[in-house]
């Protein structure tokens, strides 16, 4: 592997971290990476295990955050006749509530204890590990910003492959160091969230991962929120302001160029399994 670059952990220990770009998979790596995560995890500022709705950048990931629940369960409907669900690193679970009201049969699978004791109070049992569900088979399964969190990625996708139904429907959401708001922001993009974020895909790398279990990669949706929210972020981590306007401007940018490469800030990849 090729050194790429070095960045740090903003958020929680201000670590120095480096990334390593597998050529054969069009992947970034990040070196070294913890034996222990959870301690990089103990943070108010990770959102997506506390549901904090303070500050105003919470507000605005809230806000974004109800109008790409809806946005993610259409997805999952225009791709899978089935209703049985699994959603992995499920949060506090307001994707898997979303998909309950309208009549999904929804299981989920969430590590953090804070995080599974919010989606506990709203009614959700999660369990704690994948292989809780290893007797079932589901006909869609959803990894909404979690596969980059993942220890032993490729046991992971043989997991995966594992839980699906013949014909079953794999629907992945992850960065895309490719991006423009990634190349501009370099080592303070925000979404290489170092060490939380162990790895960083590209279109050619998914496609290339999930090849090896006869997953074939179908389609792509843009997450065009991502780039503004990342930006804001990564202004605030490269200037130490939040620099809204500068932010806006980059994320737009960002959408206006991947209009013609496909290379937004992050990719909803739609898989499906193999017969």
């Amino acid at each position: 592997m090729k050194f790429y670059l070095k960045t740090k952990d903003h958020s929680v220990s201000q670590e120095i971290f480096e990334l390593h770009l597998d050529e054969n998979l069009d992947m970034l790596v990040t070196q070294p990476q913890p034996e222990n995560l959870n301690p990089y995890y103990d943070s108010s500022a990770y959102i997506s295990h506390t549901d904090s709705n303070t500050s105003f950048v919470d507000k605005i990931y809230q806000s974004v955050k109800k109008i790409n629940l809806k946005n993610k369960l259409k997805i999952v409907q225009n791709h899978t006749s089935g209703k049985k669900l699994l959603d992995v690193g499920a949060g506090t679970g307001d994707f898997l509530l979303v998909a309950k009201e309208n009549g999904w049969i929804v299981n989920g699978v969430e590590p953090n204890l804070k995080a599974n004791g919010k989606a506990s109070e709203k009614g959700l049992h999660l369990k704690t590990v994948l292989e809780d569900f290893s007797n079932e088979k589901f006909d869609v399964i959803t990894l909404w910003h979690v596969l980059e969190h993942v220890p032993n990625l490729t046991e992971q996708i043989k997991k995966l492959s594992n839980l699906l139904e013949e014909d079953g429907t794999l629907i992945i959401a992850v960065p895309n160091f490719k991006s423009f708001d990634a190349l501009h922001y370099k080592n303070f993009w925000a979404a290489f969230d170092v060490p939380r974020h162990l790895w960083h895909f590209s279109k050619t790398s998914i496609s290339k991962l999930f090849q090896k279990e006869d997953i074939q990669l179908l389609k792509t949706y843009p997450m065009v929120f991502d780039a503004f929210y990342v930006s804001l972020l990564s202004e605030k981590y490269k200037t130490g302001r939040q620099n809204f306007i500068a932010a806006f401007f980059i994320g737009l940018r960002s959408n206006i160029k991947a209009w013609r490469t496909n290379e937004y800030s992050s990719l909803i990849y739609v898989l499906e399994k193999a017969k």
